[in-house]
């Protein structure tokens, strides 16, 4: 999910979130046309079609990626005929009574808690607005989500079950559980979010909503 901008005291005006240069709000000519930031040249947005419908996928996707992620294995051992498995739930689990409660509390909210609502939070959103409705609690959603997605921390994740593979192969065989599958998946479909799911779009579909 991108870092959303503050909404401009002006309706016809938005700052650029690189440079912070004012920018009048104007339709894009052609279907999925960029509209370019005359200052730094960064892309600002385009009028996509099917942008709701095609967020709305992405996030029920991210909802079904993190159940399976959370509830099967995320890697296994196997050493001298013991297997061990273990979830992402049951690593932090340990972590705690290893008494490393704020690490253990930093898995949770960091890789479950705050990644599943905030697929939660726009499947609310999109979904409102897709069926041209205006989702309640809209601007307290739109806040949290500014807020949350900082704490979105699943390529750090991924990176330190890579680091912790090539390290313990070495002395047991390693199983990648499906789990990881899940996560690897939910990189690309939160990235893919993060270029479908724009602000200025939420902002008309919720003028034009009921």
């Amino acid at each position: 999910m991108p870092a959303f901008s503050e909404i401009p005291a002006h309706p016809e005006l938005f700052a650029c979130p690189d440079c912070d240069q004012l920018v009048r709000d104007v339709t894009p000519s052609g279907a999925g046309g960029w509209i370019i930031c005359p200052r730094c040249m960064a892309p600002l947005y385009r009028d996509g079609p099917n942008n709701l419908e095609r967020a709305l996928a992405l996030a029920v996707t991210a909802i079904i990626l993190l159940l399976v992620a959370n509830l099967f294995p995320v890697i296994g051992m196997a050493f001298q005929g013991l297997r061990v498995e273990t979830t992402v739930l049951g690593a932090a689990w340990q972590l705690w009574r290893m008494e490393m409660p704020f690490v253990a509390v930093l898995v949770v909210l960091t890789i479950v808690l705050v990644p599943a609502l905030e697929a939660l939070a726009i499947t609310w959103v999109v979904a409102h607005l897709w069926a041209g409705r205006r989702p309640p609690g809209f601007v307290a959603i739109f806040r949290g989500l500014q807020l949350a997605h900082p704490w979105t921390m699943l390529e750090v994740f991924m990176l330190g079950v890579l680091v912790a593979l090539v390290k313990l192969s070495h002395s047991a065989d390693i199983l990648p559980g499906l789990a990881i599958g899940a996560f690897t998946a939910l990189m690309f479909v939160f990235a893919a979010l993060a270029s479908t799911l724009d602000q200025r779009a939420l902002w008309q579909s919720w003028e034009t909503a009921r």
